[in-house]
Parts: C-alpha cells; sequence; structure tokens
C-alpha cells in the first residue's frame, strides 16, 4: 500500500543528491589564495599579517568607530608600535598597500565581497608604475 520498495531509494538517491556538494569538497579549499603584489615599503604591518588576514575587516571597523564616535586617533599594535587610524592615510600610502587594484581588489574579487570602505573613503589612484 505505501511502496516502500520504491519509496525507500528515492529517498536515500534524494537526500544523496541534495548533499553531494557538500560530502564531495571535504577537504577541499574553497578558493586559492590570489597572488597579491606587495610594494613593501615598510617592514611590518599593523598587525601581524596572519592576524591581518583574518582580522583586517574588524580592526577597520574598530578604527571607524573610534575616529568618529570617540575622537580616538592613534591605535597602538600588541608590539607598542603607534600608527594614525587612517584607512588611506597608513595602511594605503605607507607603501605596502598603495596599489589597491594589485591587493585589496584582488582578494576582494576571490571572495566576491564589496567593502563599504569606499562609500565614504575616495578611492586613491592607482599608481604609476615605469617599466
Amino acid at each position: 500500500m505505501y511502496d516502500g520498495n520504491k519509496i525507500i531509494p528515492g529517498l536515500i538517491i534524494f537526500v544523496g543528491l541534495v548533499t553531494f556538494p557538500f560530502w564531495s569538497n571535504i577537504g577541499r579549499a574553497a578558493y586559492e589564495r590570489p597572488e597579491l603584489k606587495l610594494d613593501a615599503v615598510e617592514t611590518e604591518c599593523v598587525e601581524p599579517a596572519e592576524w591581518m588576514r583574518a582580522e583586517h575587516m574588524r580592526l577597520l571597523d574598530d578604527w571607524r568607530d573610534l575616529v568618529v564616535r570617540d575622537n580616538m586617533r592613534l591605535y597602538v599594535n600588541q608590539a607598542g608600535r603607534s600608527f594614525d587610524m587612517s584607512l588611506t592615510n597608513t595602511c594605503l600610502s605607507s607603501g605596502c598597500h598603495a596599489n589597491k587594484a594589485e591587493f585589496c581588489d584582488r582578494c576582494h574579487a576571490t571572495l566576491a565581497v564589496s567593502p563599504s570602505c569606499w562609500d565614504c573613503h575616495v578611492v586613491p589612484p592607482t599608481p604609476i608604475v615605469e617599466e
């Protein structure tokens, strides 16, 4: 009456097809890390590189809130070094991340994210590279 001999295999096939994308990608990276070009003038970033890869957006959001709401403009990192809390004056003009298209945009495009930084900040000009 219930056709269990057809329903049970049908459910197994359905569950297998629905879950295939999850179990077929176990152990694989979701994306390949893009090759970034650093114009390294500074020897170190505001914080260690691995920390910055994971937490830079949170850091920039915190900076925005502290500067706009509390008028705090000085950031002291874990090593005790001081930096101006400014995306354009500290990060993008330091030389390391001066080329937004080759550094910021490559990662953001790979991860399909659109940061809201440029809603308020002026997009820095792309440096002219002499060849």
